[in-house]
């Protein structure tokens, strides 16, 4: 047993924090933050304890849209902690307990070696004789995040991003105020009603918002960024103010927001879903999402796709739009090849024989009317092979349409249901509960089918219905928490799958951006950033994408049309040359000048991608607004910068783009795409911004900055 007036200090050096045990043994965070920040917090005072959690008996003690103040936060002690490490983790783990309910909370946070970030869960443990109705626990409390009291606070901008299909990685920021606005004047209140939520729903993680936020301080550029790394929409975030300093709460599915409860019987366990908290102490915002890359990267199963950044060509964009067919697809391989596809993917619409592809997902066979000759769908797996090119398949595995035999030929506990009622949604789409050993089976055949007799290297996995709160298949079961037991039942399928299939590379798509999550990037190689067809309004999308994913990760559609000018294709290609290019459109009917373009943009991707898996994004006009004439991305390791800046309209034709991180570095400026753009760009070391100039509008350029000196301030 630890002496409860102590106070748990660890970290490392990127990152530290302070538990503070009061004379009870209750436990609070009073400090995190970067090693050597000067502090001005009063410690070991702090407003909220290490573990917020509700049950049906014991909720808040403060009424309000908040899910902290809890009954039970305060009551858990400290029972005993450790740190350690694992590899390149350091880990500490808190253990607290409540005798009244028996209740254990096992308080467990991770940290890569020199990242500020950390990585945090809680395990429930039922230690008591009776049953515990969980209907709020928090992954993480942070009561600590701003220090200086009202001054502090004043200065405080939120950060979150709505995320829309055609619409994804929309960035918005305002003051901390605007939702938890100054009460005190002659008398002082240290805990108000409000505060600001967000929450997901339904399957879709993104579908709304991204499972992310942050808090920054416009004056010094301290930032702090969240992730909550869940493959569904149970997610909720809150950050407000507790006693003069600014908080942030984040859960995975509750009672509040989704109607969640989780019966926790006695010797039982419940873990809350993973999330992860990112601290930038200067630079801003840009600073932060660096940190958060690099985390990203740490946390992800390794595979080959992650360096090799193999360039891909589906059909569907601009192109066949879900009608592929023998006579089709043919012409298409040969131009993907010249134009230098490694990964040829057949999307929707093969196993169709009826025309309606929407309501016959489910048994995943080839349709005979699409590939009519002797061999069916083989002779354009084949055609494609014979290219040089990996062949890929569109899948929706979760989803069976109503025409399909699987719709029968699988028990009814292999699908969402409600009251008794299997859930139809989408117009003609059951939802398969991967919790079900019918289920896992049949799309375990269907992929070993696929990859492993087909010889498909490929996998797009897409999924376009939402069937709504979850399902209560299991006697008792409330819809979400059936829903958190699917979305956990599909991260241990997707695990199993690439164990079999080790070199296989799996996309993430459900109406493009719709399951932008880490639970799910992860595993998954590649994300679907957006199904956006028009190629200026992609330009914020792909802009923003590395907030959401890793560069070498985020795919973007380049799918010129025939009737596109230079300048559109040259920008419609340059959307994507700091992604991964998802290749598309109807090659075979552009014009000569748009197909050298097209070609010209692959070859110069080709020569920069080694250098992705290795760059950090920042921002040099800030986050992109959807209406902002220009915008620009940049992607830098130590010793190059690469910029994409795009002028979608306005007169001005001549921007300053700021990039800190060379701040007094001499470096050559070249232009990389399009070879004969009539961009310029002037260098000022002393203040950090590349003056640019694109005359034309709507235009791109791709440039980059080789550092020459390695002096900077």
């Amino acid at each position: 047993m630890t002496d409860p007036h102590e106070t748990i200090r660890w970290g490392h050096d990127a990152l530290e924090l302070e538990i503070a045990l009061d004379e009870q043994g209750a436990a609070r965070l009073v400090r995190l933050g970067a090693p050597g920040e000067k502090s001005t917090a009063a410690r070991p005072c702090a407003p909220l304890p290490l573990v917020e959690v509700t049950t049906a008996g014991l909720g808040r003690s403060w009424s309000g849209r908040h899910l902290v103040n809890t009954v039970l936060g305060p009551r858990l002690r400290h029972r005993s902690h450790r740190a350690g490490r694992n590899g390149d983790w350091h880990v500490l783990t808190v253990e607290l307990h409540e005798p009244e309910t028996g209740l254990t909370a096992v308080v467990v946070h991770r940290s890569p070696d020199g990242l500020p970030v950390l990585r945090s869960e809680v395990l429930l443990r039922n230690d008591g004789p009776r049953t515990l109705h969980l209907e709020s626990v928090a992954s993480l409390v942070a009561g600590c995040l701003t220090e200086g009291g009202a001054e502090a606070l004043d200065a405080a901008d939120l950060l979150w991003a709505e995320n829309e299909w055609f619409a994804e990685c929309r960035w918005q920021r305002r003051p901390l105020r605007a939702s938890s606005p100054e009460r005190s004047g002659r008398f002082h209140t240290t805990a108000g009603r409000s505060t600001q939520v967000l929450a997901g729903q339904g399957v879709w993680s993104s579908c709304g918002h991204l499972p992310m936020g942050g808090l920054t301080d416009r004056r010094s550029g301290r930032t702090w960024l969240w992730q909550i790394e869940h493959n569904g929409g149970g997610w909720r975030w809150e950050c407000g103010v507790r006693d003069d300093t600014a908080y942030a709460a984040l859960y995975g599915p509750e009672a509040a927001d989704h109607g969640w409860r989780h019966p926790l019987e006695p010797g039982a366990e419940f873990r809350t879903v993973p999330v992860a908290l990112a601290l930038a102490a200067e630079g801003g915002p840009d600073a932060a999402f660096a940190a958060l890359t690099r985390y990203r990267r740490a946390t992800r199963r390794p595979h080959p796709d992650h360096h090799r950044l193999p360039v891909i060509f589906n059909d569907y964009m601009n192109c066949l739009m879900g009608d592929p067919t023998t006579a089709k697809l043919l012409p298409l391989v040969d131009a993907a090849a010249e134009a230098g596809a490694e990964y040829f993917v057949i999307d929707a619409g093969w196993y169709d024989d009826g025309g309606s592809w929407w309501s016959s997902v489910g048994a995943w066979e080839p349709s005979a009317a699409r590939f009519p000759g002797p061999k069916g769908i083989h002779e354009v797996l084949d055609r494609i092979r014979e290219r040089g090119m990996v062949p890929g398949l569109w899948l929706e595995p979760e989803a069976v349409g109503v025409d399909s035999p699987v719709a029968a030929s699988l028990p009814e506990e292999a699908f969402f249901r409600r009251d008794g009622l299997r859930v139809e949604e989408g117009g003609g789409r059951y939802h398969l509960d991967l919790r079900h050993p019918a289920a896992r089976a049949h799309l375990d055949g269907v992929v070993d089918r696929l990859v492993g007799e087909w010889g498909v290297g490929y996998l797009k996995l897409d999924h376009n219905t939402d069937p709504g709160s979850g399902t209560s298949a299991h006697p008792g079961e409330v819809p979400a928490a059936g829903l958190l037991g699917h979305n956990r039942a599909q991260l241990d399928w997707l695990d199993g799958l690439l164990d079999r299939h080790p070199d296989l590379v799996i996309e993430n798509c459900a109406s493009g951006g719709m399951r932008m999550d880490h639970a799910l990037l992860s595993r998954l190689q590649l994300q679907s950033t957006s199904d956006q067809q028009d190629l200026l309004r992609y330009a914020p999308i792909a802009a923003a994408a590395p907030t959401a994913v890793t560069p070498e990760q985020g795919a973007v559609w380049a799918y010129p049309l025939p009737e596109d000018t230079p300048d559109e294709v040259a920008l419609t290609m340059a959307n994507a040359l700091l992604g991964r290019i998802h290749l598309s459109g109807r090659l075979t009917e552009l014009p000569p000048r748009s197909r050298e373009l097209v070609h010209e943009a692959v070859a110069v991707h080709k020569a920069i991608r080694a250098d992705l898996p290795q760059a950090v994004p920042a921002w040099p006009l800030g986050l992109p607004g959807w209406e902002d004439p220009w915008i620009a991305l940049a992607l830098h390791t130590p010793a190059t910068t690469y910029v994409t800046a795009w002028r979608r309209g306005g007169e001005e034709a001549v921007r300053d783009l700021a990039l800190p991180h060379l701040r007094g570095a001499e470096v050559r400026t070249e232009v990389l795409y399009p070879a004969d753009s009539k961009a310029s760009a002037a260098w000022h070391p002393d203040t950090a911004e590349l003056t640019l100039t694109l005359p034309a509008a709507p235009s791109a350029v791709l440039l980059r900055l080789t550092t020459l000196s390695s002096e900077r301030c």
